[in-house]
């Protein structure tokens, strides 16, 4: 009996026990927005059970104990925790964690907690992204990380941006190289949302990647799916439209007629308008060539989701742009499709790939230079109407006047006609095996395979007599393929001695391989002359030169690397790496070079002399040091090959072959760069204020440096041929970093997020050892001397010309000042007097000197985000400071039209002290000097954008998790005196960069979106 009662007693215990465990479940929301967050690391505290929230944020856990603490974890979120008291649903509101330091950063290789982080990393983010709204994603660089600068090429749609991490380096190639999900990728032509991540490497940090990271390294993370994820569905597309931010003040046809009698009296000629009465304002070029109202479209769809052991994403996209300057003419086309996939295969194996296919078509015009459709606009007389009495275009007369080059724009982008197809795949393909606890084996495979096709139609046209004049139509057809393939192997290895001391081990290995080919050629006699029949195979003309061309290369780089990174207590770190690579762009004697880079961090706050954090919550110090190679210059640079072209004597007889192309240079090494970099990290007020200080120098070495200038005997000038790269020169980047970021979450459903950035950086040449000194870049005018230079103890690709000290007033001051003769004629009142800058009583070539630098003083960004209840509110801006850009897109010649500025032209004693008279005899007023440089220095509201989202309860119902109406403008306004289209555009050249030839101008755009998410 005894037995028995026991019995049921134990059995009414284990009922009683087992009833008393229970199902938690609940929802797991933003705190601020009210939108359910999912993929939240759900734990029962001191057990092994675990989940996650599904995509609406829910969540459930089955037979937890009474009185079990559950921990909600999440990436950018402070942990929450709970104690559960029976059976019962939770809502659990979770704040952004304003102390950041818990995230995780993408290094290279690997990753650290920020704390951790002992070099000069930049990280933006995915809501950052969104806010912009970028066409291309450089564009959303500029501002929001400090060091960081990026240039338009060109307002076109499609057209390159330039990135500059801490200034120019090399007057080779400059931009960082971007690693996508751990291969090489090109930034320019990923979906702007398809990034969780962008993490910029700007010091020593960068050495693990060896050769490639002497610019700096931009590190991409592509969005992935969530494991225990229902699936997700969103879409995002905006609409919009464009127009030019400014038009250039040129004169209308009544300014200009009477400016040009002006001129034509001043030079003792019969004036050529003696009647102005009736001309009235006359045709505004700009306005006929720059459009309004231009379309832009862009639509974004993507599904995610993931299940126990397993991910998937799949995104698709499609933007299509008009240009302000052409319309379709210059238009911009591009689809893109993303798919990837992780998979746990075993508890030791996981897998995971990502692949993306770019598809884009662009079309251009004539831009950026002498005889461009800008540079047309700006030039052809306001008197001229677009069209003649036939409804023809109006052609440009052929005087001496308005030279042979400015032709009707309009009959311009009338008859240019070229298309440019480029579908690219690209991607890779990785496995992690943990082969034992702390020790994991990863290796990868990345591989960008493009190709290309170029159509570019020359209609026969005349437009009167000028160099633009085709007498015979042509079709010139081009084809590219480009491939390259990387393979990664490296292992981790994580250990922990006793409580204090941590290391992480990394050893690795990479092979890349990058190879291609390419063809065209020219045919002619395009039957019709017409675009219709612009095709090769329908040409029927011949022509005795070479009309077709091709090239093929392969370059391969093989890489060795290692990595040791260490911290006593979390807050003494430390970490070293090694990086050796062999590259085939140079010859056996310099084909290896060795990197070492170290880098160190003491966080002070951890300390215990730093007391209780009251104001100072965090401080860290870090430091590094390290050299990266570079190897970015001309396939094959120390082989000579027989690709160039020439011609040969047989028997009297003229026939076409081949010589030696780019000169050989077998004593090529590689460029090196020394980075040092000291920092400090603070949070302060309750981690709502976070402060960056950097200071550095980077010291690049040895420069590799193409075309450098050789004997003319060589025949470096031949059709092919081209002058040796060469190890050249020295340069020193150096500059101070700052960046400050506030946010605060007030009471009443506001919340503030303000980020201001400021990068001051001097640029200086040490050393150009090319036998001369310096090397000459850019052009200005026709037929003038290179405006640019680098040259020892001036910033890199600084101005060099005339240094200018007003308008003589009278004939005294003329016969006072040294002769300017040597400058192409004598001075009369009225014209520019130069400087004698060495003193020797004469004006001439002897006298240039430094007038202007392209390269900023300073760089700042100031961010402001606003989120109040469902409204939500965001303004970047960028300015830079010190730059100078010179003023090259007005012609010269007589009968051109003029900026507004030359109605304050001298036109007698005291009348003006700036700007010259005009006149048709010869003057020295138009050689290069400094009044042609201006202040480039802008300040440009580049976004704005106001949101409202609906109730996540009215979204429920209609069963979306997201509903957000967004309008918003893209470069909204420059604030500058510079005259010219956009202050802050350029070629991107280290030596000739800052010219000005009639940019593109970036437009305004007005957006209207929606995001959606199910």
């Amino acid at each position: 009996m005894k037995s028995k009662l026991v019995l049921i007693s134990f059995m009414l215990l284990s009922y009683l026990g087992y009833s008393q465990s229970n199902e938690i479940s609940g929802t797991v929301l933003d705190a601020q927005s009210g939108l359910s967050l999912p993929g939240v690391n759900v734990r029962v505290s001191n057990s092994n059970q675990s989940t996650s929230t599904d995509f609406d944020g829910g969540f459930k856990l089955f037979k937890v104990a009474p009185k079990s603490i559950l921990i909600f974890s999440y990436i950018g979120y402070s942990d929450y925790q709970v104690t559960v008291t029976g059976n019962e649903k939770l809502v659990i509101k979770m704040k952004e964690e304003s102390n950041s330091l818990k995230e995780v950063v993408v290094i290279g290789y690997g990753s650290q907690k920020k704390r951790e982080v002992t070099g000069a990393v930049s990280v933006l983010d995915a809501k950052s992204l969104d806010v912009i709204k970028p066409i291309k994603v450089e564009q959303a660089l500029q501002g929001t990380v400090s060091g960081v600068n990026v240039t338009a090429q060109s307002g076109a749609p499609g057209a390159g941006l330039d990135i500059r991490i801490r200034g120019i380096a090399t007057n080779g190639e400059n931009r960082p190289t971007t690693i996508i999900d751990g291969y090489i990728g090109e930034l320019g032509l990923l979906n702007p949302n398809d990034i969780e991540t962008i993490t910029v490497l700007k010091d020593a940090q960068a050495a693990i990647y060896g050769t490639i990271g002497a610019n700096g390294i931009i590190l991409i993370t592509t969005k992935t799916g969530k494991k225990n994820a229902k699936t997700k569905v969103s879409f995002n597309t905006y609409v919009g439209f464009q127009e030019a931010s400014r038009l250039l003040p040129t004169l209308n046809a009544t300014e200009y007629a009477l400016l040009l009698n002006e001129s034509y009296a001043n030079g003792g000629q019969t004036i050529p308008y003696p009647n102005v009465a009736g001309l009235g304002k006359g045709t505004n070029w700009q306005k006929e060539v720059i459009k309004t109202g231009v379309p832009i479209i862009n639509h974004d769809f993507t599904v995610s989701g993931g299940a126990e052991k397993m991910t998937y994403a799949f995104s698709a996209s499609h933007l299509d742009q008009e240009g302000i300057v052409g319309n379709a003419k210059s238009g911009f086309l591009r689809n893109t499709a993303r798919l990837s996939v992780g998979a746990d295969l075993s508890d030791k194996l996981k897998m995971k790939t990502n692949v993306i296919y770019t598809y884009f078509n662009r079309k251009t015009l004539n831009e950026n230079g002498l005889g461009s459709v800008l540079f047309n606009a700006l030039n052809t007389p306001s008197t001229l109407a677009p069209y003649d009495a036939n409804g023809a275009f109006t052609l440009v007369p052929s005087t001496a006047g308005l030279g042979n080059e400015i032709i009707n724009p309009l009959a311009q982008i009338d008859n240019t006609y070229n298309d440019y197809n480029f579908k690219k795949l690209n991607g890779n393909f990785g496995l992690d095996y943990k082969v034992l606890d702390g020790l994991v084996i990863s290796s990868s495979i990345g591989f960008n395979t493009s190709h290309s096709d170029s159509k570019n139609f020359a209609k026969e046209v005349g437009y009167g007599g000028k160099v633009f004049d085709v007498v015979r139509s042509s079709v010139t057809q081009g084809t590219v393929n480009d491939n390259d393939y990387s393979f990664d192997i490296f292992g981790t290895y994580t250990k922990k001695i006793g409580e204090d001391h941590n290391f992480v081990a990394t050893l690795g290995n990479t092979i890349y391989k990058q190879w291609g080919s390419g063809l065209s050629a020219t045919g002619y006699d395009v039957p019709n002359n017409s675009w219709d029949f612009a095709d090769i195979s329908l040409t029927t003309g011949f022509l005795d030169a070479k009309t077709n061309g091709s090239y093929v290369y392969d370059e391969r780089r093989l890489s060795y690397f290692g990595r040791v990174q260490y911290d006593y207590k979390g807050k003494y770190l430390l970490s070293a790496m090694l990086r050796r690579d062999a590259s085939t762009k140079f010859g056996p004697n310099n084909r290896v070079g060795y990197f070492p880079s170290f880098t160190g961090g003491w966080i002070i706050s951890d300390e215990g002399f730093f007391g209780e954090p009251k104001v100072l919550n965090f401080m860290k110090l870090r430091a590094s040091y390290g050299t990266l190679g570079n190897d970015q210059i001309p396939n094959n640079g120390y082989l000579g090959f027989l690709n160039g072209e020439a011609t040969y004597v047989f028997d009297g007889i003229l026939a076409n072959g081949t010589a030696v192309g780019q000169t050989p240079n077998p004593d090529l090494k590689w460029e090196e760069a020394r980075k040092f970099d000291v920092g400090m990290d603070f949070k302060l007020f309750d981690n709502k204020l976070s402060i960056i200080a950097d200071y550095f120098i980077d010291t690049r070495k040895d420069l590799l440096i193409p075309n450098i200038p050789v004997s003319g005997i060589i025949g470096t000038n031949a059709p092919g041929a081209a002058s040796p790269t060469i190890n050249a020169g020295t340069v020193r980047n150096s500059g101070l970093e700052l960046s400050f970021d506030y946010k605060k979450t007030f009471e009443n459903d506001l919340s503030l997020s303000v980020g201001y950035n400021v990068t001051f950086l001097k640029n200086e040449v040490l050393a150009v050892n090319n036998g001369t000194g310096f090397i000459e870049g850019g052009s200005f005018g026709v037929g003038q001397p290179a405006p640019s230079r680098m040259e020892v103890g001036k910033p890199i690709g600084y101005f060099y010309g005339y240094k200018t000290d007003g308008i003589f007033q009278n004939q005294a001051e003329v016969d006072a000042h040294p002769s300017q003769l040597a400058l192409g004629a004598n001075a009369a009142p009225g014209d520019i007097r130069f400087v004698d800058t060495n003193g020797d009583g004469v004006i001439d070539t002897k006298d240039r000197t430094n007038i202007g630098d392209p390269v900023p003083a300073a760089t700042m960004g100031f961010n402001v985000q606003l989120n109040y209840k469902n409204i939500d509110f965001a303004v970047y801006t960028f300015a830079s400071v010190g730059n100078d850009m010179v003023r090259n897109y007005e012609r010269t010649l007589s009968d051109a039209n003029r900026l507004n500025y030359t109605l304050d032209r001298w036109t007698g004693e005291g009348s003006s002290n700036a700007v010259p008279r005009v006149t048709t005899a010869a003057t020295s007023n138009n050689v290069f000097s400094d009044y042609f440089v201006e202040d480039a220095s802008y300040l440009r509201i580049q976004n704005i954008q106001i949101g409202y989202s609906l109730d996540r309860s009215f979204c429920e119902k209609i069963g979306l998790s997201k509903f957000r109406l967004y309008t918003g403008v893209n470069n909204l306004y420059t604030f500058t005196k510079y005259k010219g289209f956009d202050p802050g555009a350029s070629n991107g050249a280290p030596i000739g960069g800052g010219i000005d030839y009639g940019f593109y101008p970036i437009p305004r755009t007005y957006l209207m979106g929606l995001n959606i998410n199910f």
